[in-house]
């Protein structure tokens, strides 16, 4: 009886040692306590309590606060440790609008760690503070986005026009000058949201003509039309948030809308990025990724080398430096959706969600950079990737001088069924304006004409004699029944279909540049030379695939 009268009295003081450390530990020693104990405003010290946004109308409860005092409502003179800073200046208030509907995170948690969901089955973590741009995509969708290259043409000429003269974007220009050059003109760096005078050149030539005197006399020459076009196109991506835009710019260059839909528009081969940057992180494989085992880190990886991260993947990995996968890895993070009403809903999310406004610019380079290179490569000369059929190069001068623009839009409408060409012609996929940008960009590229022809078909040559000729010099590249391999595949009713007799010829005879695909007309010591009839009968044998599977 003693000893179980010890053994209480001892078990009941544990007890009540631990509900006294759990006490100091809830009143005295959480992180947001220490914090605010260190906060100051006008009238002295700020009252230590729990602190939070609520916003029903969008759904959020942040206690963020409680360590950011600084940026809830009505603290913003709140002064004290490095954590108690106000936000930077921002298009949304997050006294109003909360953290995590921009940042991500744990709303209603007050530790460090939870808060920030680098917690252990935490389906939304912080997205990361040298990515926090990407928190842009819960809400918006920024509408005619261009690829890099002309993305850097854009922005180099507002700077060579010398438009940061009298305009300030992204915290830069827009200041008078020693000499009395340059003024303090409408600050641009939410024009792509905030909307700008369309007339704007012309009020401005107008301007500078009544002034005798003064920065419109020396800051202001007027524009070609050229360079007014490549103005608009910056104009239209600025929306404060340039990290974005340039991430997004390199996605719209590296070919990915080809396999993946985002905002119902793409490729279906791959998962639908619509809402990629919102993946769980516990439910993916981290066998591959050498650094710390975060989304972001996940994902870069991903694009170093897909079918290593992801198992039998078909991706090939993205051609590009390290640099670019960090811009790529931001789009992909900002990839989320966040249901909104309506009186919150951006003007852009309407117009892409509702109006079916692209958010790819509408140029040819920039749909075949967003669609095609992915398979085709940048520059459309064709690309190899490990395990996979070499993709045709389709800015071949070769190919482009012996074909017609209508059997260029055919090939893009219908693919090549059987192949990873897809049909473009459908609901997510190309509209007819944007099939005929990408043709006449693939024309002046490679600087070629499209071919009429009067007669498609006028081969009647031997096909038993093609099918021999056939078997001795094409399999090999195309394969034994025309299926593909190193080559393109021939065994195909739309290529058949749309290619015509001299094409056909001309391909055989003279062979692609740059390209495996030899001539068959000039000496080789690798293959024999046919004649005129005997590539005819070739032609005349590939005809009697049409119709087969």
């Amino acid at each position: 009886m003693r000893k179980n009268k010890l053994l209480l009295l001892i078990s009941s003081a544990g007890v009540l040692v631990l509900l006294l450390a759990a006490a100091v530990e809830e009143n005295f020693r959480r992180d947001w306590r220490r914090i605010q104990s260190a906060g100051r405003s006008e009238e002295g010290p700020i009252a230590v309590q729990l602190r939070q946004v609520v916003n029903p109308s969008l759904r959020v409860q942040d206690r963020c606060v409680s360590c950011h005092v600084a940026m809830g409502p009505g603290e913003q003179g709140v002064t004290g440790g490095k954590t108690l800073v106000p936000h930077k200046a921002v298009v949304h208030d997050p006294a109003e609008y909360g953290c995590t509907i921009c940042h991500g995170g744990q709303g209603l948690a007050t530790e460090k760690d939870d808060a920030h969901g680098d917690v252990h089955f935490w389906p939304s973590p912080m997205i990361p503070s040298d990515s926090s741009y990407a928190g842009c995509g819960s809400c918006h969708a920024a509408l005619g986005v261009p690829n890099a290259a002309l993305y850097r043409q854009q922005s180099a000429a507002f700077e060579r026009l010398d438009c940061l003269a009298c305009h300030r974007v992204d915290k830069r220009g827009g200041t008078v000058r020693p000499g009395g050059g340059g003024m303090e003109g409408p600050d641009l760096s939410r024009a792509g949201m905030t909307g700008y005078d369309k007339d704007w050149h012309a009020k401005h030539v107008r301007k500078k003509e009544e002034s005798t005197s003064g920065p419109w006399t020396t800051a202001f020459a007027e524009v070609g039309e050229a360079d007014r076009k490549l103005l608009d196109g910056f104009l239209a991506t600025r929306v404060a948030a340039s990290p974005l835009m340039e991430a997004k710019a390199a996605f719209h260059s590296s070919g990915c809308l080809g396999c993946h839909k985002v905002s119902g528009t793409g490729g279906e081969e791959g998962p639908d990025l619509t809402r990629g940057g919102e993946k769980d992180p516990g439910q993916l494989n981290f066998g591959a990724v050498q650094d710390k085992h975060t989304f972001a880190n996940w994902v870069a990886e991903h694009f170093r080398s897909p079918s290593a991260v992801v198992a039998e993947s078909k991706m090939p990995p993205v051609a590009v430096d390290e640099k670019e996968i960090e811009k790529l890895t931001l789009y992909v993070l900002s990839l989320r959706r966040r249901d909104v009403p309506g009186s919150y809903l951006p003007k852009d999310r309407v117009k892409a969600t509702r109006f079916g406004e692209r958010e790819f610019a509408a140029d040819g380079e920039t749909i075949f950079t967003a669609f095609c290179s992915g398979c085709h490569g940048r520059d459309g000369k064709g690309r190899r990737a490990p395990g996979m059929a070499a993709f045709p190069a389709v800015a071949n001068a070769d190919f482009l001088n012996h074909v017609s623009d209508e059997f260029l839009r055919t090939t893009i409408k219908q693919g090549r069924p059987g192949r990873r060409m897809p049909a473009w012609d459908s609901p997510t996929g190309l509209r007819p304006a944007e099939i005929d940008a990408v043709i006449g960009y693939l024309r002046a590229v490679s600087a070629t004409q499209s071919k009429a022809d009067d007669k498609p078909r006028f081969v009647s040559a031997n096909a038993e004699s093609g099918k021999r000729l056939f078997e001795s010099s094409c399999s090999g590249c195309h394969g034994a029944k025309g299926e593909g391999g190193e080559g393109p595949a021939l065994r195909n009713p739309v290529l058949l279909k749309s290619a015509t007799d001299a094409y056909l010829i001309e391909t055989i005879a003279n062979g692609r540049r740059g390209t495996p695909m030899p001539g068959f007309t000039a000496s080789s010591t690798v293959h024999r030379t046919y004649a005129p009839a005997e590539i005819e009968s070739i032609v005349a044998f590939l005809r009697t695939w049409e119709g087969k599977k």
